[in-house]
């Protein structure tokens, strides 16, 4: 009788670390089948509109989800608790022989406690990161997760040791290095083919920034994002600023009145969401990259671009340690500082990483395979 693996994704950056282990599941399907193992991907609709999740399946090759929960949007408990619901009741109608979870979202925890109280092994795709700041949502679902996790596949060192510190017994866990790479990788000849630079009016050669912002503790008081809106308007005289905007940040900014600050500064240009590959290429090419996404810190030290990061605390501390990542936080001070920096040329060049190298995937699929997962 075949056994189903349950792949979830949720929201954008599951679907990134999705994409990788579903080409190698397939590159391997003969070794599954001896094995009498199977899988479906499980979509539980955290993130549910047209530029948010389809074009990044159509684009990255990832089939139509098996399975769609349509959890919709809500606060954290009511988001939790409705992916919770909505899983266990696909769990006890269809079954799953282990559930497969990817980073840090609620649906990453929700479907991992949904599944370990079923008796169902969860295996957790970057697990171990820790920014120790109790406050970010994502520090507690990856907690959380990794608690309730028979198999740990951490991406950085620093996952290993925060694992080991809470007691995690070493036999679960595995360095398998960054999915999030392989994808990049993969797609960065498509990438590069983007013409989203001409769309822009971007001359080639021409100098500019990306900049993204999302997190609650940039975007939702505007007594810290007014100065720092002011501080990346300003310095855009000096670097042109593509700016695409995320929906929770367009409505803080529609909300405290802040648009007449890009209709004063013509370099600073604010644009609607962009899909991966429009988005990858921008970063490739940026003199500079500033965001408060822990994906991006990642991907900018794998394209060795500089990175400064807006957040007083990461996850991700290679990026820091290895990589092109400064963390500045959103003083408006500590960002002009760090841009001038870029402009100078102060930064490091950042080193290659062990185990980005865009075979993390297979690395999973081979533990899929070893059974480490299974009851002994």
């Amino acid at each position: 009788m075949t056994e189903m693996i349950d792949l979830v994704a949720g929201a954008r950056p599951n679907f990134m670390k999705l994409a990788p282990v579903v080409r190698a599941l397939k590159a391997n399907s003969k070794a599954l089948a001896e094995r009498n193992l199977s899988w479906r991907i499980v979509h539980t609709g955290q993130h549910y509109d047209q530029g948010m999740n389809d074009v990044f399946f159509s684009e990255l090759g990832i089939p139509e989800p098996d399975v769609n929960l349509n959890v919709g949007s809500g606060s954290h408990g009511t988001q939790t608790a409705r992916i919770l619901e909505r899983y266990e009741a696909h769990l006890m109608e269809n079954g799953s022989a282990a559930t497969v979870v990817f980073g840090d979202v609620n649906s990453t925890a929700a479907c991992a406690l949904a599944a370990v109280k079923l008796g169902i092994p969860v295996v957790h795709v970057e697990a171990g990161l820790r920014s120790f700041d109790r406050s970010m949502p994502e520090e507690i679902n990856r907690i959380v997760t990794d608690a309730l996790s028979r198999v740990l596949l951490v991406s950085e060192p620093s996952g290993v040791e925060n694992l080991k510190r809470e007691g995690v017994d070493r036999k679960k866990i595995h360095l398998v290095g960054n999915v999030m790479m392989d994808t990049l990788a993969h797609e960065l000849p498509k990438a590069r083919g983007s013409d989203i630079l001409s769309r822009l009016d971007i001359k080639p050669g021409e100098p500019y920034a990306l900049v993204t912002l999302h997190r609650p503790a940039n975007v939702d008081d505007p007594a810290v994002l007014k100065p720092l809106l002011e501080c990346l308007a300003g310095f855009s005289k000096r670097l042109s600023m593509v700016f695409p905007v995320h929906p929770r940040t367009r409505k803080a900014m529609d909300e405290y009145g802040f648009q007449s600050l890009f209709e004063a500064h013509p370099g600073f240009r604010c644009v609607s969401p962009l899909p991966y590959r429009d988005n990858l290429c921008l970063m490739s090419g940026a003199k500079v990259v500033l965001t408060d996404s822990g994906g991006m810190q990642e991907e900018t030290t794998f394209l060795k671009v500089p990175c400064l990061t807006l957040r007083n605390n990461t996850e991700r501390p290679i990026t820091v340690e290895m990589g092109t990542s400064r963390l500045v936080g959103n003083d408006p001070e500590k960002v002009h500082l760090g841009l001038e920096d870029v402009m100078e040329g102060r930064w490091p060049e950042g080193k290659d990483i062990p185990l980005w190298d865009g075979k993390t995937g297979n690395r999973i699929v081979e533990i899929l395979l070893s059974g480490d997962w299974q009851p002994n």
